[in-house]
């Protein structure tokens, strides 16, 4: 037979679970605009700028023209004088799916030319170039210190300050119940702060309400503030515990590889073969585009 159940007070959802609620979303919305003052602009140097992979936009934007800024050969009215600053833009790992994409819709001599100029085995742009890989190191880079304290000030300062103070403040409150039952395994991760043995596991004191709500924010950070925000100090601590923001970069060189590799097995396979008889073959109406008789009026 279960245990008589516990009849909260109603000051306490008004003057003690509230509070808490709105106390933790503020400081949420206030450690995220912070964070966005501190932040510092990372400097890429060119090679990183030259190699970054992540723009598929601009693949997207390339793969229905590229045929026109590659078919000088074909009859396309840009010349390739025109086509060097947007070549020069592209990077050099979009460069080459594009070609293996597209290759199709320029002539093999042009698809050969260009497959030479990444795939060369004595002086390849794939062969020659090599990047160095250089982990970053917090004791020789003042600015990964730099982010590392402004970390430390946005994120874990403000967790120990507000949660000792609502520790403090709100001490040996019971706040609410979960809806459903749990061990005694849970009692130390719901019951901070009570020490009562004979106290349903499900119960919630104010303590453990607070870093619930911590936690439990998320989607409404995710929802006013989008998902890459700084409000979420949820993903803040796991970042910091698995040490993502100490990984090691992407090594260029096996990108370079792989993109030779994949490359180097394609073949030209001219997309626009007899292109000249199968349009000739089909029949052209031109009826709607010219109107037989021109109707103007003068007066």
């Amino acid at each position: 037979m279960a245990g008589p159940e516990l009849l909260l007070d109603s000051n306490i959802r008004l003057w003690v679970v509230l509070p808490i609620v709105i106390i933790t979303f503020f400081v949420g919305m206030i450690r995220h605009y912070v964070s966005i003052l501190l932040q510092s602009d990372k400097k890429l140097t060119q090679e990183q700028v030259s190699d970054r992979k992540y723009l598929s936009g601009l693949v997207q934007w390339l793969t229905p023209i590229i045929p026109a800024l590659w078919g000088a050969e074909m009859g396309g009215s840009l010349e390739p004088r025109n086509l060097r600053p947007t070549l020069a833009a592209c990077q050099v790992l979009i460069r080459s799916r594009v070609l293996r994409e597209n290759g199709k819709y320029i002539p093999k001599q042009s698809f050969l030319t260009r497959k030479y100029y990444f795939n060369n085995p004595e002086d390849g742009f794939f062969k020659k170039t090599k990047r160095k890989v250089v982990p970053p190191s917090p004791m020789t880079d003042p600015t990964m210190l730099t982010d590392m304290m402004k970390g430390n000030v946005t994120n874990v300062l403000p967790m120990i300050l507000i949660g000792g103070w609502i520790n403090m403040t709100f001490s040996g409150f019971v706040t609410t119940k979960v809806p459903f039952p749990l061990t005694l395994r849970f009692k130390p991760m719901l019951q901070q702060g009570i020490e009562l043995l004979t106290l349903d596991a499900s119960w919630v004191s104010s303590a453990s309400w607070y870093f619930l709500n911590v936690f439990g924010l998320r989607s409404i950070y995710s929802l006013i503030l989008g998902q890459d925000n700084a409000a979420d100090q949820s993903r803040m601590m796991q970042e910091q515990m698995t040490g993502a923001a100490m990984a090691m970069p992407a090594d260029t060189n096996k990108a370079f590889k792989t993109e030779w590799e994949a490359l180097e097995l394609t073949d030209h396979q001219w997309a626009l073969d007899d292109v000249e008889e199968e349009l000739m073959a089909k029949d052209l109406h031109f009826e709607g585009m010219f109107k037989k008789e021109l109707q103007t009026s003068i007066f």
